[in-house]
């Protein structure tokens, strides 16, 4: 029987990220065999792998799911009074699932949930570099939106395209975030029209897009993710579900 390193175990069950295991065992929460763990022990199927008094086992089959997230729910499998979580949205099988790149309850779109512990960790783990796609639309004051509507030549001369190049350079080059995150930047950043902008990130701070247009005084009005890798929201509805197979996720 093939044995392998605990936290790596727990993440594979879809008990929880391979980080939050390396925790739970630290602080002694973990119990192979009726005895407390110890980071960096390796186990098999064959072994009792308790956290509480719940048992850990790994999954017949890994499951992906794509959920196409409304605003005001959040991601998180807790319930908390006046809230709605995604998990909510989804048959009670899939309550034990992670979440890979949460989204802030106000943002909407793509989220991508597994029980793959390996594929949770490449995707949240930043050495990694996978790309998140956003689309952007920023609530800006009427000077500046009535001097952005139209046609992109008509702005070549005013202020406020220049106000648009500055944005642009500005993300690339990155911008100071505060909170002790500090400088954080953008792979890339397209504007396309009506004060909307296409943004990828490859890092993930908490509400790191909103804050990076707050730094430079400006607010999101609508975030909405649509591709995680090479894995795209596409068509599918707000609120709904669908299912992938193993092919379609080519982020590894």
């Amino acid at each position: 029987m093939i044995k392998i390193v605990l936290q790596k175990f727990i993440a594979n069950a879809g008990y929880c990220s391979r980080r939050k295991a390396e925790e739970l065992i630290r602080l002694g929460r973990v119990k192979v065999n009726n005895k407390i763990a110890e980071l960096g022990m390796k186990v098999s199927e064959n072994d009792k792998v308790k956290i509480g008094d719940e048992s850990i086992v790994l999954p017949k089959e890994k499951i992906y799911i794509i959920l196409n997230k409304p605003i005001g729910v959040t991601c998180t499998n807790k319930k908390f009074k006046g809230e709605k979580n995604i998990f909510e949205l989804l048959p009670d099988e899939f309550k034990n699932l992670h979440v890979v790149g949460r989204l802030d309850k106000n943002s909407r779109g793509l989220v991508l949930l597994t029980n793959d512990g390996d594929l949770t960790m490449r995707m949240t783990h930043p050495k990694f570099g996978h790309e998140k796609k956003y689309l952007i639309q920023l609530r800006i004051k009427p000077r500046f939106a009535e001097a952005t509507r139209g046609k992109n030549e008509e702005l070549h001369t005013s202020s406020e395209y220049r106000r648009i190049k500055e944005i642009v350079g500005g993300f690339l080059k990155g911008i100071d975030i505060g909170e002790g995150d500090g400088l954080v930047k953008a792979k890339k950043i397209r504007y396309l029209e009506k004060n909307r902008f296409e943004i990828v990130l490859t890092e993930g701070k908490k509400r790191q897009i909103r804050r990076m247009f707050k730094a430079i005084g400006l607010e999101v009005a609508d975030l909405k993710r649509v591709a995680i890798g090479d894995v795209e929201l596409g068509n599918l509805k707000e609120g709904l579900w669908k299912n992938l197979s193993s092919g379609e996720i080519k982020i590894y």
